[in-house]
């Protein structure tokens, strides 16, 4: 696993426990500084976090927004593979996602992995 360049960061938890979506966008976007190729995968309420403006929130008293730490994950080159079944449950149009999201499910993350190692994480 050393020297691994590919991040994965699976988020299952939207603004309902910000401060774990907090830390899994400053884990995340240390890893681009770092050099590594980072992707976070969105499941279940996660989801939202693809959508404009969805991120306006602080987790907590000292907390850096939200919405600044996904812009600096975005442009430090972080995508989001956001799950299509939980995307669609939730009945959202996925014409208006940001960016550095794509809907993509199990097979699209494994193909991203690949055959090389990654370094998971999961909030």
């Amino acid at each position: 696993m050393a020297g691994s360049g590919k991040v994965v960061i699976n988020l299952a938890t939207g603004l309902e426990d910000a401060e774990r979506v907090t830390v899994a966008f400053l884990v995340g976007g240390a890893a681009a500084e770092q050099g590594k190729t980072v992707t976070m995968f969105l499941t279940k309420e996660a989801v939202r976090l693809a959508l404009p403006g969805y991120g306006s929130a602080v987790a907590c008293d000292g907390c850096p927004p939200v919405e600044r730490l996904m812009q600096q994950y975005a442009d430090g080159g972080g995508e989001l593979l956001v799950c299509p079944i939980c995307f669609s449950a939730r009945k959202l149009d996925d014409s208006h996602l940001v960016a550095n999201a794509k809907l993509g499910g199990a097979t699209p993350l494994w193909e991203w992995i690949g055959e090389e190692a990654a370094t998971v994480f999961s909030y």
